[in-house]
Parts: structure tokens; sequence; C-alpha cells
């Protein structure tokens, strides 16, 4: 299966965090599955651009947003291949976080 998504640098930085995150405090096979599941999850938003919200509070039309777990992910969805700008947990403070990291 062609893959329909790219990573931004950060998004691409986010999972590491992530995935960091989950072998430190859980182990490597749990963080694994959170991120092949996010890979999935990608992939469903490239077969059907647009699935999503809004956020209009923190970034404009261009972007939805998408839940998986306790996982958001953002993206760019009328440019193809999609485009992820970010992957953060969500308890995160999601106004401070969007308002440091431009949108590209």
């Amino acid at each position: 299966m062609k893959r329909g998504y790219i990573f931004t640098p950060q998004a691409e930085a986010d999972l590491l965090s992530i995935w960091e995150y989950i072998a430190d405090e859980d182990s490597e096979r749990a963080a694994d599955r959170v991120i092949q599941r996010l890979y999935e999850q990608c992939q469903k938003l490239s077969d059907m651009p647009g699935i999503g919200h809004y956020r209009e509070d923190l970034l404009d039309k261009r972007h939805r947003f998408w839940t998986v777990w306790s996982y958001i992910i953002a993206y760019r969805w009328e440019v193809k291949p999609i485009q992820v700008i970010a992957v953060i947990h969500g308890a995160r403070d999601l106004d401070a976080f969007f308002a440091r990291r431009p949108a590209e």
C-alpha cells in the first residue's frame, strides 16, 4: 500500500518523543504498538482526507484534528499527500503548543 501522507520534521520529532517516553515509562514493545497505531491512522487519514474536526481556536480551516487514543494528529488535508504537522498528547496545553509551533 502506498503511503499517502508525509510528516513535517516537527511531527517526526513528536513521534520520536512519544516513542521514547513510552519506552522509558513502559516498554519498547508498547512504544512500538502506539507508533504503529499512529501510522495506521495517518494512512486512514490519507485514504479519507478531511475526516476529523476543525479547531479554529488553534489553527485555520486548512487543518484537521484526529484523535487516536490519547494523542491528537494535526494535519493539512487539502494537499497531496496529506501533511501531518503535529502529533501531541491530548493532555498537553494545545493553545500554548500551537502558539509556539508555526503551522507550516
